[in-house]
Parts: structure tokens; C-alpha cells; sequence
């Protein structure tokens, strides 16, 4: 593993509660790794401690195998070999690109810094803009070359702080998919934070979910959207709601009964608790969630939101629990009309209601019930359906 943060606490002087704690996460070299989560939750001063600019109060951070921070050490920044790349850029008003790009190569001659230079803004797609000044350029090719300036010491790691959070919402998925490209080109090893979902999925190979200064989940983004690992998590991610459900067996067969229907057909089950009389919350996502105007089970839309190609409808059932559904753009329905609706899930994602993290905080303490919930290591059992 290239970085390891293990068993991490972070406390500034004077503050009761720490800022971040008990983190642990590995990054391997050439992945890009993503800190995501709500304001405050710790992600930004995890990022700092990384690099140098924060002292640690308990665990270690580890670079390459080497102890870079621990409680009474830190590391200095300029000895880590690490890049950044700021919220605002950072870059000189009165020095041209090239300048800008060459700014931490001063350890090169002149012919070598020129051609490094070269190199990177080629890397970047802005070749031959090494005479300009950052005032000529737009967002997106300010922040390429904030990200040339970090990448042309060659940094054993990238930390990139926000480096979107300036540009309009059309542009920052795309160029977050045009960061991804360039960090692989150049095999760069890269932890990156954000408050973006999209920009996270677009960018990231492992992204870590956070609130309240602890790490939920540290995985793909598949897993997090599908096999969320606590309820904030499940609720941080995506658009879904979680609804009462009680699982049964019928046959030697598991059925799930929700508010939508039976779920039968199945492929597995993840169950993080033990639930007492079957009784648990289950997690269904707006793409679980089928308009079928021949279904039984009928839902007044209470809101909606246009997203071009589809509406994503805020439902209301006749038995006062509420689900989300996306719905293709064509079919306009009105605030206040029933539509059909039916389940189509391929796999459930269930909570115990009685776990103390039922308020959407991380619950530190095990179950009273339980041998596995959600807070720990999530643990999925396949079972069968018909």
C-alpha cells in the first residue's frame, strides 16, 4: 500500500470532540482515492494531515511503508514529496503559465525545467499556452494548470482539495473525467476531496464516505450505492428512502413484505443484523421503483424534479410512507396525481430499526441483538428466492 492512515485522530487544541477519529483507509499506488462526505465531517483536515499541515493526536499515517505522522511527530510537509492542488488554484496573477508550471522546478537547469514544462502542459492539453497569463484563461484551463504545477515535481502523491468547487455544474463532471485521464497518463497516486457525488464517481477509484469526523465506507462506487455499509452511507449516496419491511420464510425462501409488495425474485440478502421478528428497514433506491399504470399498488406524486431526460418523482403511498422513482421526461404527470408503481429489485439492503444508528449517526457501540450490523464490517448472506 502506498498510503495507510491507520487508527487516525485528529483534535485541534481546545475542542472536545475530535475532528476526525479512528480512521482507517489504504490507497495503492496509481489509484485515485476520494474523501466525500457533508461540511464539517472532517474530510479537508483528514487531506492536511496527509500532507504534512495538521499534527495528528493518535494513529499513524504511513507513506511508501515509512511513519510520516504520529502523536508528537509529524513529518514535514516539503520532506513528503507531495503536491497539491488548492480550491482557488493558488496560481501567480503575474507570472505566465510556464512560470507558473516551473515554479517548484527550480532544482532543474533551464533547458530541463523548459522541457518538463513542456511535458506536463502537453499532459494537461494546454500546449503551446505557456505564455499566457492565468487571467486569459477560463476556469476549467486555470485548473489544469494548477494541475500541471502539482504533477511537474514528479510528486510520490497528489492531494487535490475541492479542485472543482469554482467552475460551473455543466463543466465539473466532465472535467473531473478529464483530471481521471490525465492522473492515469501520468500514473500519478492521487487522494482528492469533495462534497460531489458525481465529481466522486466520475474520478475515483475508492472513495470514502464520512460524517461527524469518522470514515463509513472506504470502497467503489458501486458498493456505496449498492451494499452501503450503515445508514448514512445508504442515505448519503444516491436518492432512496428507507421504508418498514418484514422478512419471513415461506418454503425454506425468504420473502421480504414492504409497502410495495412482496420482493420474491431476489438474488441475495444482505442482512447487517439480526432482526427481531423480522421486523427491519429495507433501502429502495428511485431505480427500484418502476411507473406501472397496470399495478396494484398506486402512489400521489407530492413532488418532482425535471432532469431532462427523466423526472425524479417524490411518491406518497395511500398508507403515508414515502419512496422516490425515476420516471422518463415523457411521462409528465401532475403534483397530486396517483400513479402505479411496482418494486423491481435485484437485491435488498436491509437495517435493524432498534440499532442505535437509526438516528444516521455512527454508532460505536455493538448491538445488543446482533453479532453483525451495520456499523461494522458489513456482512451479506445470499439467500433464495423464488
Amino acid at each position: 500500500m502506498f498510503l495507510e492512515l491507520r487508527q487516525l485522530d485528529i483534535q485541534y487544541p481546545g475542542s472536545r470532540t475530535p475532528a476526525v477519529q479512528g480512521v482507517n483507509l489504504s490507497l495503492q499506488a496509481g489509484d485515485i482515492g476520494v474523501l466525500i462526505g457533508p461540511s464539517g465531517c472532517g474530510k479537508t483536515t483528514l487531506l492536511r494531515a496527509v500532507a504534512g499541515l495538521e499534527p495528528v493526536s493518535g494513529g499513524q499515517i504511513l507513506l511508501s511503508g515509512r511513519m510520516v505522522s504520529e502523536k508528537n511527530h509529524t513529518e514535514p510537509a516539503e520532506r513528503r514529496r507531495i503536491g497539491m492542488v488548492f480550491q482557488d488554484y493558488a496560481l501567480f496573477p503575474h507570472m505566465d503559465v510556464g512560470s507558473n508550471v516551473g515554479f517548484g522546478l527550480a532544482h532543474l537547469s533551464k533547458p530541463e525545467r523548459q522541457q518538463r514544462v513542456a511535458e506536463v502542459l502537453t499532459l494537461v492539453g494546454l500546449d503551446g499556452s505557456d505564455k499566457r497569463f492565468p487571467h486569459e484563461l477560463s476556469g476549467g484551463q486555470q485548473q489544469r494548470v494548477a494541475l500541471a504545477r502539482a504533477l511537474a515535481p514528479k510528486p510520490d502523491l497528489l492531494l487535490l482539495d475541492e479542485p472543482f468547487s469554482n467552475l460551473d455544474v455543466d463543466l465539473r463532471e466532465r472535467l473531473a473525467h478529464e483530471v481521471r485521464n490525465i492522473l492515469k497518463a501520468a500514473q500519478a497516486t492521487a487522494l482528492l476531496v469533495t462534497h460531489d457525488q458525481l465529481e466522486a464517481f466520475a474520478i475515483g477509484d475508492v472513495i470514502g464516505v464520512m460524517n461527524h469526523g469518522h470514515l463509513h465506507q472506504w470502497d467503489d462506487a458501486y458498493s456505496l450505492y449498492h451494499r452501503p455499509a450503515t445508514r448514512f452511507v445508504a442515505d448519503f449516496i444516491g436518492h432512496g428512502v428507507f421504508t418498514p419491511a418484514t422478512l419471513r420464510e415461506v418454503d425454506g425462501h425468504v420473502w421480504v413484505s414492504t409497502p410495495v409488495g412482496e420482493l420474491r425474485d431476489v438474488a441475495e440478502c444482505p442482512l447487517p443484523c439480526a432482526f427481531e421478528g423480522g421486523q427491519c428497514d429495507v433501502l429502495l433506491r428511485a431505480d427500484d421503483i418502476v411507473h406501472d399504470d397496470d399495478a396494484p399498488v398506486k402512489a400521489q406524486i407530492v413532488r418532482k424534479a425535471f432532469r431532462g431526460s427523466e423526472f425524479l418523482y417524490t411518491l406518497r403511498l395511500a398508507t403515508g410512507e414515502q419512496l422516490m422513482a425515476h420516471v422518463p421526461s415523457h411521462h409528465d404527470h401532475k403534483l397530486g396525481e396517483w400513479i402505479g408503481i411496482r418494486a423491481e429489485v435485484d437485491h435488498v439492503v436491509t437495517f435493524n430499526r432498534s440499532c442505535p444508528v437509526n438516528d444516521r449517526e455512527l454508532c460505536q457501540m455493538p448491538c445488543a441483538k446482533a453479532s453483525a450490523c451495520e456499523h461494522t464490517e458489513p456482512q451479506y448472506q445470499p439467500v433464495k428466492f423464488d
